[in-house]
């Protein structure tokens, strides 16, 4: 978990149905805090593993973005890897950007510089290039031009126990498989069961499929 980090408290909406950009508008994602993450496949095709008996059992590309995941400090000092899940077809994580400590850097701002963004696309780049080489290599299945969709879905963490309540939302959410918005069952690989979401709602306290999700 999380230790000698500032948790951000932001106050007023993320309403933003703009595909183009759905994040907070004015916000400086640089900014030292917890931010909860969720990326999905492209077309939510299912390249990662699959549910059984409420487990996520990852397939070796599973078992790659894992790593590669749990290797994100180890290239970015600064920045934090904490709660992780690795889902058939999406991921949900938080990522921490610690306080500057370094003489001369901006208060709140990561030692290396990176803001969310920054990160997200980077763990989406080194997993797109490990993916494309296990294709090659190991005869994973293949995907559709693009191992990640284009956006992605965040959440500025509001405080401790808001922290609790997503972290025990992540660890159960194999368990939640079958009602999660992101669920493909045996309906044509690429297909989703409803609309995209487009729309980052509130929080709700009870942290369900539907208020992350839609």
């Amino acid at each position: 978990m999380i230790a000698n980090t500032e948790i951000v408290v932001v106050t007023g909406r993320a309403d933003l149905p703009c595909r183009r950009s759905i994040r907070l508008r004015g916000y400086d994602y640089s900014r030292a805090g917890a931010y909860f993450v969720t990326i999905c496949t492209q077309n939510r095709q299912r390249l990662f593993g699959e549910i059984v008996d409420g487990k996520m059992r990852l397939n070796d590309a599973g078992e790659m973005v894992r790593v590669v995941w749990n290797e994100i400090p180890n290239h970015y000092p600064g920045i934090d890897a904490d709660e992780f899940a690795i889902m058939p077809n999406h991921i949900h994580g938080i990522v921490v950007i610690a306080p500057a400590t370094t003489t001369g850097q901006p208060r709140g701002v990561a030692p290396t510089g990176l803001t969310l963004p920054d990160v997200v696309h980077r763990l989406k780049t080194m997993t797109t290039k490990c993916y494309t080489d296990g294709v090659k290599q190991h005869d994973w299945p293949a995907f559709p031009g693009k191992l990640w969709q284009r956006n992605y879905w965040e959440h500025i963490v509001r405080d401790e126990p808001e922290l609790h309540r997503i972290c025990e939302y992540i660890q159960n959410n194999p368990a939640q498989w079958e009602l999660d918005k992101l669920f493909v069952d045996g309906q044509k690989i690429g297909q989703a069961r409803g609309p995209a979401p487009t729309v980052i709602r509130e929080p709700s306290p009870a942290y369900t499929t539907e208020a992350w999700m839609v």
